[in-house]
């Protein structure tokens, strides 16, 4: 059978996001596919611990995608006033350049059309330029707001390189 679906993570799937997740961002596995931060960043992308606070969060949800009882993606969704915030879109690098990301994606757009929200907001390091234009395309824009980098290395990794995030949104509209 090669049924795909997204659908709302349990706490049940900690264990996979996380492997998932720092599977496709830091290492040498992440380097397979395009969305690697192994050359800016040393350490983990998230932890077991760290999601289970993403499941405590009474405004946030991960949306999975799983194919043939496969997780081969997720995104953290965070409702911030009439905002929702995109964070963690992850696909498995084998299988990047797919159109696992841009379905989950519209996914992430349709949550916000279907809680009336604004926009979909998200913060992404200056230096991974690919991906902001991979963002952009799909319409996204600069706010031009930049925050800083966490300064919490066993949480969010050793920056190899000054880092910080700039901001993007793209604003919903109804269909």
């Amino acid at each position: 059978m090669n049924n795909s679906l997204i659908s709302p993570a349990t706490i049940d799937d900690i264990s996979a996001l996380n492997e998932l997740v720092n599977s496709a961002y830091r290492g040498d596995s992440s380097r397979k596919g395009w969305t690697t931060e192994a050359d800016l960043l040393d350490g983990i992308r998230t932890s077991e611990a760290s999601l289970r606070e993403m499941f405590a969060n009474s405004n946030a949800t991960i949306l999975r995608y799983v194919k043939d009882d496969q997780l081969l993606g997720c995104v953290y969704l965070e409702q911030k006033g009439d905002d929702l915030y995109l964070g963690m879109l992850t696909v498995s690098p084998d299988l990047q350049a797919g159109g696992i990301g841009r379905q989950l994606l519209e996914a992430a757009e349709q949550l916000a059309r279907d809680r009336n929200c604004r926009a979909v907001t998200m913060t992404v390091i200056p230096q991974r330029h690919e991906l902001l234009a991979w963002y952009e395309r799909r319409g996204f824009q600069r706010t031009g707001a930049v925050h800083p980098f966490p300064d919490d290395p066993e949480r969010f990794g050793e920056p190899k390189v000054p880092l910080s995030f700039i901001e993007l949104e793209k604003k919903i509209t109804s269909d």
